[in-house]
């Protein structure tokens, strides 16, 4: 699958002379942008492998912002979302910071304020792009080991020694040495705090809770 090297703004706002003006104020820095008047045909025309961000007005007819937000969430499109609007109250900030939004700008905005965050939130994209690709990366090696594999692992990150986990799996400590060579070799880890990093990003074990 390619992602587009080009990032993108989508911009959504039922207020036309505001569309026209942000998108303007987004291609004067070389940016490109994606207008849209309703939420609805944002979401059909969003493409999650984009490297993107979104303008997101909160206040629209038919389809609010904090809903297009929460459709997002739903179909597990996780671009940075910056709200605007020019009758923002505290529970819709509160409740679009909760569900995760990058920032909120109130109308009429500073045109420096919202270009420096949506340079934020372009940055916050990529980085949870490469986040996000590492752990799939961690995971089809996880997935690659024989249970076998699994059963040493785990022991081994959480801090035992050779001959612990010989004793527990009822083998020999040469065995153990011949499956935590396999098991550096799959998960492609040079040491053994590589192993554990893995582990502990993929959920198998509690940082809190190692020996």
């Amino acid at each position: 699958m390619t992602i587009a090297v080009q990032p993108k703004v989508y911009v959504v706002d039922d207020d036309q002379g505001m569309l026209d003006s942000t998108v303007w104020l987004l291609e004067s820095v070389g940016l490109s942008a994606l207008a849209f008047t309703s939420g609805q045909a944002f979401l059909q025309a969003c493409d999650a492998r984009l490297n993107a961000c979104v303008i997101l007005d909160v206040r629209m007819p038919s389809m609010g912002g904090l809903h297009v937000q929460q459709a997002l969430i739903e179909r597990g499109i996780n671009l940075p979302v910056i709200f605007v609007s020019g009758h923002a109250d505290v529970p819709i900030v509160v409740r679009a910071f909760k569900a995760g939004a990058h920032d909120f700008i109130e109308k009429p905005y500073n045109q420096q304020l919202l270009l420096d965050s949506v340079q934020q939130a372009l940055s916050a994209s990529v980085a949870q792009r490469v986040t996000s690709q590492a752990l799939r990366d961690v995971q089809e090696r996880l997935d690659s080991l024989t249970p076998r594999e699994r059963d040493v692992l785990l022991p081994l990150v959480k801090g035992c020694t050779t001959r612990q986990i010989a004793e527990r799996l009822a083998v020999s400590v040469k065995t153990i040495d011949l499956y935590r060579s396999r098991v550096m070799k799959r998960m492609q880890a040079q040491h053994l705090p590589d192993l554990v990093g893995m582990a502990i990003a993929a959920g198998l074990v509690d940082p809190l809770n190692l020996r």
